[in-house]
């Protein structure tokens, strides 16, 4: 699973700003021990039949499930089934039916069995039921905003704008919405589906498609088998009119579902799929798994994607076009997030969701080998800082167990520690390891628990075995721990004993921690590497030999270890480590210190002078947000080469980020720029050459922006295109900007000017008939509520934005009561209300 998460600017305006959010208060809840689920039945094979009423929005099915005790003779079976209609419970004793009875109530299907089974001893049971998606009571959560298990999407084409599609969504303990099942993550089962369809659809399920047959009435029934067993929670269908763009790694097929209006473009996003597939299974020494690898593109996906065993899932937002494309692919981090599931969270399963790390962490940090193989090593250590820092936005965090087992829901631990930090912490434990050592554990966990299940302490045992050391200190305290350790760092030097002595203290709240740590000091500019172990205490000191007082002392040089550290650099030191430091996060933290601090020292003009020249795109673009061309001191030292980013720079969005700070001289000279800029392929480009040409030249802004598509636009090129947008009221792209525009009183505290425009996009969506826009709203409103959950001050303001939102629909529908947009715009609020209670 990937979650959708919320824009850094939003999630800095949460919690970096003066409202004074109060913290979750846990200290008075009683614990409640999550134990993995106690197997009383073995689940062996599920055979499905389904067929589906596109007018009531249900699936009728049949269901052959065979399964055994696990351990404990049993009389019974106990199953899942939610919101269901049960016809008929039978023992299928080849072919031949013997009716046995039942119970089923509070979503629980008891089955009494004809006799008492032993261990091993096989039996088979048929149910007919009916399955009703839209009668399931449990509700979604924050990562996963849904909980109906099958979703009928434009079931009956009332929207001509949306694409009739069905499909399934089994994480957490959904699958039971759709077919009897022990919804549980330590089941594993073999599967058989028979689909039955309209023939003008096209299907996908888990593992090959072995028959398809026409039906009578314009249907046809595709027979999918999946002979490995997997969890039920990964079981999927989807069914539409896709377009399906064949690809292989190998010899097992890669093909692609999208939309027919991105078939052009489908291997563009998705066609680094089996260079991917081809780098892991080399890395784990293990080759991918199973007998095919899909994707598909679903509307109103209710997360980011779902790692269905060889049938992925992607939300609609990975599709893109050439504009989006050139900039990058912004899918393709999930893309190998959920291909990496395939070895982590398919093959070996999580046996809780308490032990959701060893699913969730994994496919993380999958993203960062990627573009360590793919793109270089600066720019998965870009990814990096960027992941980590949404981890420490919320304080909240930081008193949550990687590994937790007194969660008050199970979806609570699809949160940031899990993916975000559980990502950093495997990175710090293959640095402490080493390649060799790291990948040898990660080989030997797959391949003893292949097609099973496990949890961290198996996972340690994997890294011991390989590794021969001890990890019990790193697992007690990241995995069974919380937070991170926060270091204060002072250093003196010592001119007659030529030393250099480096304070390192502990100042967080809680447990104090251990860790290897790399120490650079800097003399005459040339660093010596100094690798310490910090102890499990308060306070440490480390004494160097050095001839001289030394230019910079840079702890955690490498930036392995997650930390926090307060150490009060000057701005020449800065200098010094962004001139010296081969790292590109030693860099990157140089400059991002010097875009803080560039009105204050001369040597911050010179961190961003030569930023401008740096290798990596990524810092060049953060020094031109710095940048303030207007001012005439910054426009001497840097004008020339913020020209030739704009004009030449190999990267579009280099290009995009110089434009922008053109754009603050407000200078004519520029326009020829402005202009080419308009006709570029590229859409971060095309923004910021429509914005630049909007202070230039006003009148021409309105038909330039009809000309660009904002649909899966940055939250960058958003937020720059938003005055616009508002000022002009430009409904074309009203949707584009209901993302944004619902968090005003937030961005305010990180942009006074901005939260002004967006406070005005939301009073005018909120005044308008407009479908798209709010539900973009309320989207957005689902996808934020873990990060919004865990301020209830937070919580309320957005709750209270809304109700005021809600308020002027309702003026509008009594002035056109008979309006079904309204009608539709209303329910939509009032569900995204009241999803936050």
């Amino acid at each position: 699973m990937k979650k959708i998460v919320i824009s850094s600017l939003l999630l800095g305006a949460l919690f970096n700003s003066n409202l004074a959010f109060a913290q979750t208060d846990y200290s008075g809840r009683e614990k409640v021990y999550r134990a993995t689920h106690t197997k009383m039945t073995e689940l062996k094979h599920t055979k499905l039949k389904v067929s589906f009423d596109y007018e009531k929005e249900q699936l009728h099915g049949e269901e052959w499930l065979t399964a055994s005790p696990y351990f404990t003779p049993t009389d019974s079976l106990v199953l899942n089934a939610k919101a269901m209609l049960i016809h008929e419970v039978a023992l299928d004793k080849n072919g031949s039916k013997q009716a046995l009875k039942y119970d089923y109530k509070n979503d629980i299907l008891k089955i009494n069995l004809d006799k008492t089974y032993q261990k091993n001893q096989d039996y088979t049971v048929y149910i007919k039921y009916t399955a009703r998606p839209n009668e399931v009571t449990q509700k979604g959560s924050a990562a996963i905003n849904d909980a109906k298990g099958l979703y009928f999407i434009n079931a009956q084409g009332k929207d001509p704008e949306k694409p009739t599609q069905i499909w399934t969504q089994g994480e957490t303990e959904s699958s039971s919405a759709w077919f009897p099942t022990i919804d549980k993550t330590n089941q594993k089962t073999t599967q058989e589906i028979y689909m039955t369809v309209p023939d003008k659809y096209v299907t996908l399920s888990n593992g090959l498609l072995k028959s398809s047959t026409k039906e009578t009435n314009g249907l046809r029934t595709d027979y999918w088998v999946m002979d490995k067993k997997h969890s039920p929670y990964l079981f999927f269908m989807g069914v539409g009119d896709f377009a399906v763009i064949k690809d292989k790694w190998k010899n097992i097929p890669v093909n692609y579902y999208v939309e027919k209006e991105y078939e052009s473009y489908a291997k563009q996003i998705f066609g680094n799929t089996p260079e991917m597939m081809e780098f892991f299974s080399n890395k784990l020494n293990y080759p991918y798994p199973w007998s095919k690898y899909d994707q598909m593109a679903g509307r109103d996906y209710v997360s980011g994607a779902m790692e269905n065993t060889t049938a992925t899932l992607h939300g609609e937002a990975s599709q893109q076009k050439p504009g989006d494309l050139i900039d990058e692919n912004r899918w393709e981090d999930t893309i190998a997030h959920e291909l990496f599931h395939h070895w982590f969270g398919d093959l070996v399963t999580a046996v809780s969701w308490s032990n959701l790390t060893v699913n969730e962490s994994f496919a993380d940090y999958s993203e960062y080998l990627w573009n360590e193989h793919k793109y270089g090593k600066d720019e998965a250590d870009y990814k990096l800082i960027k992941s980590l820092q949404a981890y420490k936005m919320n304080p909240a965090n930081f008193t949550k167990n990687l590994v937790r087992f007194d969660y008050d829901s199970r979806e609570d631990v699809f949160d940031s520690v899990t993916y975000n930090k559980g990502g950093g912490i495997l990175h710090m434990l293959r640095n402490y390891l080493g390649d060799d050592a790291f990948f040898a554990g990660l080989n030997d966990y797959l391949k003893t628990y292949e097609y099973g299940n496990a949890e961290a302490h198996q996972l340690r045992l994997s890294f011991e075995k390989a590794s021969g050391k001890d990890l019990n200190w790193f697992f007690n305290q990241w995995y069974f721990g919380a937070g991170h350790p926060k270091l204060s760092i002072n250093y003196t030097y010592e001119p007659v004993k030529k030393q250099v002595n480096v304070a390192v203290t502990q100042t967080q709240s809680g447990a104090y921690f251990q860790f290897p740590l790399a120490i650079d000091v800097y003399e005459n500019g040339i660093p010596k590497r100094y690798n310490v172990w910090a102890d499990a205490k308060a306070s440490q000191s480390f004494t160097f030999n050095f001839a001289q007082q030394p230019n910079l002392v840079n702890v955690n040089a490498d930036q392995v270890l997650l930390t926090e550290i307060n150490d009060n650099k000057t701005a020449d030191q800065y200098l010094v480590q962004y001139t010296k430091a081969k790292e590109f996060k030693s860099r990157y933290l140089a400059v991002e210190f010097a875009k803080e601090n560039i009105d204050k020292n001369t040597s911050v003009l010179k961190i961003l002078t030569a930023a401008l020249k740096d290798s990596s795109h990524r810092i060049r673009i953060l020094a031109l947000s710095a940048i303030d061309l207007s001012k005439p001191e910054q426009a001497k030292l840097l004008l020339k080469d913020v020209e030739n980013i704009a004009q030449n720079d190999p990267k579009t969005l280099a290009q995009a980020a110089a434009i922008s700070a053109l754009s603050k001289t407000k200078d004519k000279k520029y326009v020829s720029i402005y202009e080419k800029g308009i006709s570029a392929v590229s859409n971060s480009v095309k923004g910021n050459s429509i914005a630049a040409l909007a202070d230039i030249e006003p009148q021409e802004t309105v038909a330039l922006m009809q000309k660009i598509d904002l649909s899966n636009a940055s939250e960058d090129l958003i937020n720059k295109l938003m005055p616009i947008i508002v000022k002009n009221k430009i409904e074309s792209q009203m949707e584009n900007i209901g993302g944004q525009v619902l968090f005003y009183p937030f961005i305010k505290f990180q942009d006074a000017e901005l939260g002004a425009v967006a406070e005005e996009g939301f009073n005018w969506i909120m005044n308008s008939d407009n479908t798209k826009a709010t539900k973009a709203m309320t989207k957005v409103m689902g996808q934020a509520k873990s990060e919004i959950s865990a301020n209830p001050q937070a919580k309320m303001i957005l709750v209270q934005i809304m109700k005021e939102g809600l308020n002027k629909k309702m003026q509008l529908l009594k002035q056109n009561p008979q309006s079904q947009s309204l009608h539709e715009q209303i329910d939509a609020i009032n569900k995204a209300i009241e999803d936050y209670k």
